[in-house]
This record gives structure tokens, sequence and C-alpha cells, in this order.
């Protein structure tokens, strides 16, 4: 999707150790983003994202062994969608692939047609450049685990492999979208990352029931949301939680027990909302403080730990 970030910069390093060419597909997908959603104003920064990934491929031309980056797969709306212009609404009119009840779950139940986008978009995406391997983050983990249903159900010949989450000294998970929320959201927003570890450390601590393991995170996003309330307008910002979720880490269903043997999906969504009372010469982040900004997180709670 472009606007890239470390993040996207270590599944370029990783695809590197394990090929010797590497593909780097931007393109900023119409139909992943729902009707009111933020197609229009989400960041394109095609410039320095060429110039992100001629350092990378310096680097890489550097180690021994290591691929490099062969080609920028940039196309365009109607390379993607040759016949009918892509449609969001959710009944559009169209040729997709839709990966269902995983696509409706969590994110999909927030985003309807989100997944329908991102299916549709890869399917295109593999058919063209005939991927070994795919590389994704598990930033967005629900993706990893439709892309995976989708290259198993239709036997599409790739692997899809799975890199970490990188994330910032304060723990915020890196998201192109984090460049809408200026500082006063930006310090709050950690609030999603401190929710999850403290229910991470639960598991960590022997608990394995949903009440167990959720509660402390409930606890922090509870107290971070009333200590917003209690400041001033143009100190506080505010946010609502979509979900907190404990999942299976195939179906993606709620579980009320983490099962031993296969883990779980400890997940979160919030929206930072728009800003109050902005000040004069505040940073108020790539959309000046307006709009909501949704993040998304996770953490993978292993099996047998």
């Amino acid at each position: 999707m472009g606007a890239l970030h470390e993040g996207h910069l270590s599944l370029v390093r990783q695809a590197a150790q394990e090929n010797t060419d590497v593909f780097v597909s931007i393109y900023v997908n119409p139909t992943q983003f729902g009707v009111n959603e933020d197609l229009d104003s989400y960041p394109k920064t095609w410039d320095t994202d060429v110039k992100m990934l001629e350092t990378v491929d310096n680097e890489l031309a550097s180690k021994s062994g290591s691929g490099r980056i062969s080609a920028i797969f940039a196309p365009t709306t109607k390379t993607m969608y040759p016949t009918l212009p892509p449609s969001s609404e959710i009944l559009g009119k169209g040729s997709f692939v839709t990966i269902t009840p995983l696509g409706t779950l969590l994110e999909g139940a927030s985003r309807p047609v989100f997944f329908r986008g991102v299916a549709t978009v890869c399917m295109k995406l593999f058919n063209i450049v005939k991927p070994d391997r795919v590389y994704f983050g598990q930033k967005d983990v629900q993706q990893t685990v439709v892309i995976r249903r989708m290259v198993q159900d239709f036997h599409i010949d790739t692997r899809v492999m799975i890199g970490a989450t990188k994330r910032e000294p304060d723990g915020l998970a890196m998201s192109s979208r984090n460049v809408y929320l200026g500082s006063r959201r930006r310090l709050v927003a950690t609030v999603l990352s401190q929710a999850l570890m403290a229910a991470e450390a639960q598991f960590k601590n022997g608990k394995r029931s949903r009440g167990d393991i959720l509660w402390p995170a409930n606890d922090v996003v509870d107290k971070k949301a009333m200590e917003q309330d209690s400041l001033p307008a143009e100190k506080r910002a505010r946010f609502e939680v979509d979900y907190i979720s404990l999942a299976d880490p195939d179906t993606l269903e709620e579980v009320e027990e983490v099962n031993e043997e296969k883990g779980a999906i400890l997940s979160g969504a919030i929206k930072m909302l728009p800003l109050e009372n902005p000040q004069e010469g505040e940073d108020c982040g790539l959309s000046g403080g307006g709009g909501t900004v949704r993040l998304i997180d996770n953490i993978i709670l292993k099996p047998g730990l």
C-alpha cells in the first residue's frame, strides 16, 4: 500500500535472505476501503518509498549471498481491475474473492468489504507475479490468516511467510496510518499495545481462561479513557475501543480457554477520535487532527509456553 516504514522494510530484508529476487508491490487498493473510509487521504509517498527501497537494496548488495530487489510492481487501477471500476459497496458489482467466515470476524465485522478487497487484490497479484513466497507482517494478523486460507483453498502455488511486528520504542506498532496521529493522539495511542501486553503477561504467568487473560487489558483501556476524560479538551485525546479479542489462531473464533497445543491470537482495535480544540502550532498529524484514526495490534500467545 506504500507509505513504507521500517516494518515493510524488514519484510524486504527477510525476503532477500530467503530468495534471490525480491519483487515489492506498491498499490493503494481501493476495494479494501469502505465507502466512508480514508482512501482519498491515505498517505501516498511514492518518491520517499522508492528512495527507501533503493537504500535497502544498496544495503543488500553489500551482503554476500543476499537476494536483491529486482523490481517494484506498481500497477495502475486499470491493470488490477480491467473490466469494471473497483467498487467499495457491500453489494458492489465486480469479480471478488471472499473468504468466509474468517473475513467477517473482528476487523471484518467493523469493515465489511475490507477482507474481500484484500483477498481479491492478493489473488490478482499472485496470478500476475507468480511468487514462490509472499511476505506479510504479523501486525495485520487477521490478514495473514485470511491469505493463508485463500492459498490453501484455491491451491495457489506459493508459501505465505510472516514477519514479526515492528514497534516504536514505546511499544506502538508501526503503521502507515500513524502519520495521522500528531503528538497528542500519538501519546495516548500506546494504550492498545499496553493493554495487549498486560493480557500477555497473564498468559505467561500461567493463566488460560478468557476472563483471567483479558481483564487486565480492559482495565488498562478503561483507566486510560477515564484519565483522558478528566483532562481539559485542549489536552486530551479520546479514543474508542472497537474490540479486545482472544481467538483461535486458525478460525479466529473467540475462545473461553486457550488450547495449550494451539495457543491463541490476542488482538485489539481502537479508534483515536478527532482532536478537540487543536492549539496554534500544535502537531496535529497529517490529517490536521480531523477524522478518526483506526489502529490495530496483536500478540501471538504461543503454544506450550
